[in-house]
């Protein structure tokens, strides 16, 4: 059974914000040289074995997200939630008439 979304499921207290790490700027490219031989580009089949080894998701951030729902503060906006079920419905809607 789902819980109905109330206006106490909101707790601004609740919101954190990670801190920004500044990155240093990409060095302009202005060489006809394939993208394999440069510095910091891989080559596609490279990338693709390299993303395959890392796991899809990031499981300390499930953990976190598991660990606010559980403790109940996980924040839940029902503005948004509304807005997304609409966005769905007209998506669907859509392809129905196709």
């Amino acid at each position: 059974m789902v819980d109905s979304v109330s206006s106490n499921t909101i707790r601004a207290g609740d919101l954190r914000i990670a801190n920004v790490a500044r990155v240093a700027a990409a060095p302009a490219v202005t060489t006809d040289a394939p993208a394999s031989s440069l510095p910091g580009v891989q080559a596609p089949q490279t990338l693709a074995r390299s993303m395959a080894t890392k796991p899809p998701v990031d499981s300390e951030r499930v953990a976190a997200i598991k660990s606010a729902i559980a403790n109940g503060t996980f924040p839940l906006s029902p503005a948004t939630i509304a807005d997304q079920l609409i966005a769905l419905k007209y998506d669907w809607m859509s392809h129905e008439q196709a």
